[in-house]
This record gives C-alpha cells, structure tokens and sequence, in this order.
C-alpha cells in the first residue's frame, strides 16, 4: 500500500525559497548510522560539496489576517475541549481541507494550541504555496517546515537499497519509508516547543496510521497520539467543509484530484477511482512521473553507476549527494519509461488494495545494486541475503523501522555488502532496464576457472566424484524402490 493514509495524505511539503515569514538555519548534515563507517565517509566525502547540510525552515504564525481564526485565550485553554485537555499538538500538516479542519477540531476538542509540522521529502515545491497563510487561518499557532529529503534517502531508502528490500515481489516501500523519517521529526519538533501530543490525518483503513503511531511509540511514549480519523464524526469532503465553514476556516480552493496519490522523492503512488477495480487497466494520462515506454525515445541510453558498499555514489563520473543522485536517475528514468508497477497487495490491516506507482530511479538503482551483488556475493550468501530481505521489507511495510529486529537485520546487511563496491553500466530502452557491464575489484568471478578451456584450479575430472557423492542420496533411494 502506498499512502493508505487517508484523503489528508499528511505528508510534508517541499521548501519554498525567499520566503518573507521562514527563518533559515543550517545544521551540519550527518550520514546515516545506518550505513557503514566505510561508506559513510566515502559518500560524505562525493557529496559534500552538493550538500551543506539540511535547511530548516521555521515558519512563525504571527499577527493577524483577515479571515484567521483567533488562537484560543489561556484562560480557553486551560478549560479543555469536549473530549479533554491538551497543552499542544504538533500536527502532521499538509495544507489540504483534511489537515486544515484539523486544526480546529483538535482547538475545540482538547482545549490545547496547534502547531502545525510539514516535511519536505520531495515532494515538489508547488505544494508549499501559500501554507503559512492557511495554517494561520485554521488557526495553527505555528507552521514548521523541515527539509529532509538527505536524511530520507541516505538513512533510509539506501538502508532498504542495500537489503534489497521489496515488499510482495514489486512494492519498492516508497511511502513505507517516508512515514518513520517524518514521524521522527515530528517527535523532534514535539520536544523543541514543549508539546505533549502529536496528531496525524490518517484514516483507520490504512498502514501510515501504524507507521505514523509505531515510530512515535518508538521514540516518545511518553507523547499522547490523536488520530481525528478515528474519533470524529466526519464521515467525507462535505462534512469536513460543513465543519471548516463553521469554523471559519478558509476551504482549500486546490482542485482534488480524482486519485489518492503520494508522492516523495522516492515515488508516486495513484489509488483510487477506477483503480479499485483490479480489473481496469490504468489510463495513461494519470501518470505524472515517467512517460508511456512505446512513447520513450527510440534510442538507448547507457548509465554508468558507481557503488560503495551496496549504495549508489555517483552517476556517469559525477558525484552527487544521495537526494540529488535519486532526483536525477528520476529524470533519466521517467523519461525512458522505467518504474511503473500495478500491483494487488495486502495491507497490514488485514485488506487488500490495489495501487499503481512510478519508480523511476528507485528501479535503476535496484537493478544495479543486484547486478553488482552478482558478482561479489556468493551463493549461500546471496540465498540468506533474499530469505532476510523479505522479512526486513515486511517490517519496513508494517511502520517497524525502529524495531531491534530490522536494526539487526541491517547490521547484517552491512556486513555482506561491504565489499559490493564497483560499477554498473546499466542500459535503459523503453520501460527496461538491462545489464551492459559489471566491474569490482572484490569480484568472485574469475575467468581462468570459468572458461570452457582447461585450467590449473579447476580439473574437470574432478566432476566425477563430485557427482558421485553429491548423487548419492538419490541414487541410494532408486535402488531401495528397485529392490537393489
């Protein structure tokens, strides 16, 4: 499942730059724990001239606009709402007629002040327009925008990379992987203005509502979780705009689309309208990412990937930060169609769901990942490499990132794919991606053993015994039901 959230989708917004309201702090940014030492430093140093850290952007609902709802006095506040007493909520916000009637409703409910939490983790620009504006009208007391895409894809899309990590055989994890980073910093951000609960929009169907809560457990437990979706009387879009009438609250002028989408740096995913019947193929003007393979160019393209211990590092030569080298293989790969999935999966909640996505530059580098592991890994490794990777994809789908046993699991990870450093040259051709050139220097491959001309290592007469032995148990049984 994609977004499985809910209409509110609750995800973050990118960075609008110049922003007259926003404050900008740089904070030194810091690879993941997660990868190796080795490939920490080695990708730290190809990107550290493309990233200088992570901007974060907080925006202060101060004054008053015309239209604005009127923050809650103390002496409100202290009063509580209809279903008890909070001090503050920090809102996983996006600006939408889900999340902006959320605010209010938590005002009038708990009693408590609102500060609204937006992520970027690439989601596109477009999406920040006017949202300090909208979060002051619902009544927010504060709107923070954190830009997250590094952290997103250095410490955990290339965690889920470098497992091989894909849920029910196609499901690259898209949104399950966004959920913990976001839910991570909505608890950091709790602790920064003091508050005592955090909030989401999604809906009780979903698997972001256990991704969202699970994390939060995780990291604050101490912190009280409110999920409107599962408490209120609103039932559709006309009851939230009933609600946001009532209160004032400007109604988002946005047209919706006729799908659920989410969409990160990672992917997009569609749900919804006539996806629901598995039965119907997708029209071709849903998709936002990547163009129709037969309408991709008639030309080949070849693609030159550099790996250091399982994780991408740069792109024909060029070093690139892990955010930037995702954000430019999306571009290659939309563009020659690569990335579309259709697939039937089953949620955590017990349903199943139906849901198209767009990974472009997910699947190259998947698929130069593996080609690679071919040939540093060997074969008992390479089989518990798999068997692992489809329980570690399965608790990356069920929100248990911050589990002991998937940190384990990585560890694990790291260890085998240490040596899974050299290059791929990958060729993309109208929706495929297929293998032109693999090198390492830790490669297992050698080609006096492998050649059909004799060798020193390898006598083929060796093979009979070797046979022999090996055929034994078989041959042992043939003769018991021959009578032999």
């Amino acid at each position: 499942m994609a977004s499985a959230g809910g209409p509110s989708g609750v995800v973050g917004i990118s960075v609008r730059p110049n922003s007259s309201a926003a404050c900008l702090v740089q904070k030194g940014g810091a690879l993941s724990n997660s990868l190796p030492a080795a490939t920490a430093v080695q990708v730290r140093r190809r990107h550290s001239k493309a990233c200088n850290g992570q901007a974060i952007r907080c925006a202060m609902a101060t004054g008053k606009e015309q239209g604005a709802v009127t923050p809650a006095s103390s002496g409100d506040q202290n009063k509580g709402g209809l279903r008890g007493k909070l001090n503050k909520v920090v809102l996983a916000y996006s600006g939408g007629l889900d999340t902006s009637v959320i605010v209010p409703w938590l005002r009038e409910n708990y009693g408590c002040e609102v500060v609204c939490f937006t992520a970027d983790v690439g989601q596109g620009a477009i999406e920040l327009e006017g949202l300090e504006k909208k979060a002051k009208a619902s009544g927010a007391c504060q709107l923070v925008v954190k830009d997250l895409r590094e952290e997103f894809v250095s410490e955990y899309i290339y965690p889920c990379l470098r497992a091989g990590a894909v849920y029910e055989r196609k499901y690259l994890l898209g949104t399950s992987m966004a959920r913990p980073v976001i839910a991570k910093a909505m608890v950091d951000v709790a602790k920064e203005v003091g508050a005592d609960a955090v909030a989401h929009g999604c809906t009780g169907k979903g698997n972001d509502q256990v991704r969202f809560e699970l994390t939060f457990y995780a990291l604050n437990p101490e912190l009280k979780v409110v999920a409107p979706w599962r408490e209120w009387d609103i039932t559709g879009r006309e009851d939230a705009i009933e609600y946001a009438k009532k209160h004032n609250v400007p109604v988002p002028v946005s047209k919706k689309s006729i799908y659920s989408r989410d969409r990160n740096l990672w992917h997009l995913s569609h749900e919804g309208d006539i996806l629901e019947d598995p039965a119907n193929e997708p029209k071709e003007d849903m998709y936002m990412m990547s163009v129709a393979p037969e309408d991709a160019p008639s030309e080949p393209e070849y693609l030159e990937i550099d790996i250091v211990a399982g994780v991408p590092v740069s792109i024909n030569g060029r070093d690139l930060s892990p955010a930037s080298l995702l954000a430019e293989l999306n571009e290659i790969g939309g563009k020659h169609g690569i990335g579309r999935i259709d697939m039937v999966e089953n949620r955590l909640v017990g349903m199943k769901s139906r849901g198209v996505y767009e990974t472009p530059g997910g699947t190259i580098m998947a698929a130069a990942v593996r080609e690679l592991e071919a040939l540093t890994l060997d074969r008992e490794t390479m089989q518990w490499k798999d068997m692992v990777a489809l329980k570690y994809a399965e608790l990356v789908y069920a929100g248990r990132w911050f589990d002991p046993l998937r940190q384990s699991f990585d560890a694990f990870m790291e260890k085998i794919t240490a040596t899974t450093t050299g290059s791929v040259t990958l060729k993309l051709y109208k929706g495929s991606v297929n293998v032109a050139s693999r090198k390492s220097p830790y490669s297992l491959y050698r080609e006096d053993i492998s050649s059909f001309e004799n060798g020193e290592i390898y006598n083929q007469a060796d093979a009979e015994g070797f046979i022999r032995l090996y055929g034994l148990p078989t041959r042992v049984r043939a003769m018991l039901e021959k009578g032999i």
